[in-house]
């Protein structure tokens, strides 16, 4: 079924409750011919490992939030919940949500596997914006698939503003990713969807000889590819990560 601003392809996505980033980054993204539509994931657990577990939980109940919708793609717009969940219970879960739509399903964590497979990386510097709990989970789930985790930066702070990462500005992502200059890396990846990080993919799309990706960038990517096999190559995911898609966007966002 074809709809007025997504003939190429509609993507409903699933943003966590105050996360101020997902929908700007993903507007910037999306090509033209596609859309998505945005939901919120809600909880009123106390912790932020506590309200990952819950926006969750609430699947496959979170879905009546598009009703029919003609969706191509689903995208869960978190990334955190994966490592909290583990692999095996966060494939079953993605399996639960196919059967149920029919659709293709990603999470922030597995659309950046699919990105590291087309790249064929495995050697990965983690750029991240996450307190030292979760980094621990965080690092554990990425070797749980298979990948080296070769070194680790984060760009976490304390702070009284009304979130710890998606208070985070800009700057942040890129003053963290050049603490990994001169290590040898197949990839770099920049953890969350919170954290703002097209300006500093913009900046420095390659450290060395490896790729920068984030999982906002990851997730944009692949809806793409899903909805449209022009995008699912590996010259179309360099071609990504240069800014081909979204670069002018974000330049003019930028305009005052």
């Amino acid at each position: 079924m074809s709809v007025a601003y997504a003939p190429k392809g509609l993507v409903g996505v699933f943003t966590p409750q105050a996360n101020t980033t997902v929908e700007p980054e993903m507007a910037l993204m999306t090509p033209p011919g596609m859309a998505f539509l945005n939901a919120r994931m809600t909880s009123k657990a106390a912790t932020i490992s506590e309200r990952l577990l819950d926006y969750m939980s609430q699947f496959p109940a979170q879905l009546s939030q598009f009703a029919n919708a003609p969706l191509d793609v689903i995208a869960i717009a978190c990334t955190g919940a994966s490592y909290l969940l583990g692999k095996d219970a966060e494939d079953e879960l993605l399996a639960s949500i196919r059967e149920v739509t029919d659709r293709p399903v990603i999470t922030g964590a597995t659309a950046s596997l699919d990105a590291l497979s087309m790249l064929g990386a495995k050697r990965i510097g983690l750029v991240s914006p996450y307190n030292s709990a979760l980094d621990a989970e965080s690092a554990g789930y990425w070797r749980s698939r298979g990948l080296e985790v070769v070194a680790e930066v984060s760009a976490f702070r304390e702070t009284d503003a009304f979130h710890p990462i998606y208070s985070l500005d800009a700057a942040a992502a890129a003053k963290a990713l050049r603490q990994l200059e001169g290590r040898d890396l197949d990839a770099v990846l920049m953890l969350g969807t919170g954290m703002p990080t097209l300006e500093a993919i913009a900046a420095q799309p390659f450290l060395g000889r490896a790729p920068v990706l984030s999982c906002m960038l990851c997730i944009g990517w692949r809806a793409a590819a899903l909805a449209s096999p022009d995008f699912d190559t590996r010259e179309s995911l360099l071609d990504w990560i240069g800014g081909g898609t979204w670069k002018a966007s974000l330049q003019r966002s930028r305009m005052r």
